[in-house]
C-alpha cells in the first residue's frame, strides 16, 4: 500500500467528511447545529481549504458516531482490510496548528473494537477535546519518550517515559506535553 502524500490525504478527508454529511442529507447549518462548528469551517473543511485540526475532527467523528482512527482510515484506505501494515506504510495525519502527530499503527478494519494509535506531541503543545468522538471510550495512554499530562473528568495525570495510564472518555480531555521535549506515545483505544 503506498503512503498517500500530505495533499492527498487532505482532499481525501474532505470528501470523506462532505459524504458522511450527505449520506445524512443534513445541510451545513443543521451539521454546524450537531457539532458546535461554524458553517464556514465546516465547508473550508469540505473543500480541502483548511486541513481540520484534531479537536475540529474529534467534534465531527462524535457527530458521525467514530472514532478518529475511523475516519482518518476510511480516507487513507485503498482497498479492504488487510491484517498486516507495514511500518513504512502506516498512515500519517498531522495537526499543524497543534503540533500533533498521528500515525494509525493498527491495520484498519471497520468492524474491529481495538486500535493502536502512535502519538507525537511537540514541545509545548496542548490538545483538548471538548468531548470524546464515542462516550465512553477506553484508552490506555503509554508513554514511549518524554513527558505527557492527560487530564480526564477534570484530574490531571502526568506520565513519564514508560508510565501508563488506562481510563474511559466520558467528557473533555488534555494531552499536554509536560516537558521540553517532544512527548511521544502509544494511545490503545477500545471501542465500548
Amino acid at each position: 500500500m503506498k503512503q498517500p502524500v500530505e495533499g492527498e490525504v487532505d482532499a481525501r478527508l474532505a470528501a470523506r467528511l462532505a459524504e458522511l454529511r450527505g449520506e445524512r442529507g443534513w445541510s451545513l447549518g443543521e451539521l454546524a447545529e450537531r457539532s458546535g462548528v461554524s458553517r464556514s469551517t465546516l465547508s473550508r473543511a469540505e473543500r480541502a481549504e483548511i486541513s481540520p485540526t484534531a479537536a475540529l475532527l474529534n467534534r465531527l467523528c462524535q457527530v458521525y458516531g467514530r472514532t478518529m482512527s475511523r475516519l482518518l482510515s476510511e480516507v487513507e484506505a485503498e482497498s479492504g482490510p488487510v491484517p498486516l501494515v507495514r511500518a513504512g506504510e502506516q498512515s500519517v495525519w498531522e495537526d499543524r496548528a497543534s503540533g500533533f502527530v498521528r500515525r494509525s499503527v493498527s491495520p484498519p478494519h471497520p468492524s474491529l473494537r481495538g486500535e493502536l494509535v502512535e502519538g507525537r506531541l511537540a514541545a509545548g503543545a496542548d490538545l483538548v477535546y471538548d468531548r470524546p468522538p464515542v462516550p465512553g471510550l477506553e484508552q490506555h495512554i503509554w508513554v514511549l519518550e518524554g513527558a505527557l499530562a492527560v487530564t480526564a473528568q477534570d484530574v490531571e495525570h502526568r506520565l513519564d517515559t514508560g508510565d501508563c495510564l488506562r481510563l474511559r472518555v466520558w467528557g473533555p480531555t488534555r494531552f499536554r506535553c509536560a516537558g521540553a521535549e517532544e512527548a511521544r506515545y502509544v494511545l490503545s483505544v477500545v471501542l465500548p
